[in-house]
């Protein structure tokens, strides 16, 4: 069994942080993540980003929502470009940025009552 990367440790507690956030709290920023998991520069949103990134490869492929939807912008209401890109990538989104919003209204939706 191979030994998990500090990558793969940062993804799971991003994944427990979404999991067990207060709906009411949702959805939260990238910035809010950092804060929560208490990282310290440089680089912490970058890290956030990479370990949503995780999170989405490993949803893909269980057939589950993306539980990176939970994560926003701190400009706006929707989730960074890295989002939009990798879940087109993984055939989650459509092609066509200007579905892009719709694809991830629904996609907030399901990972919202994924998390119970």
């Amino acid at each position: 069994m191979p030994v998990p990367n500090s990558d793969d440790i940062l993804a799971a507690e991003v994944r427990r942080l979404l999991e067990t956030m207060p709906e009411a709290r949702l959805p939260i920023t990238y910035h809010q993540v950092a804060e929560a998991l208490g990282l310290t520069p440089p680089r912490t949103i970058q890290r956030v980003a990479r370990a949503l990134e995780t999170l989405m490869r490993e949803d893909a492929a269980a057939g589950r929502p993306f539980i990176a939807a939970l994560v926003v912008s701190r400009r706006g209401d929707l989730p960074g470009k890295g989002f939009f890109d990798l879940a087109v990538e993984l055939g989650r989104f459509p092609a066509d940025p200007a579905r892009y919003a719709e694809a991830y209204r629904d996609a907030y939706r399901r990972a919202m009552a994924a998390r119970g």
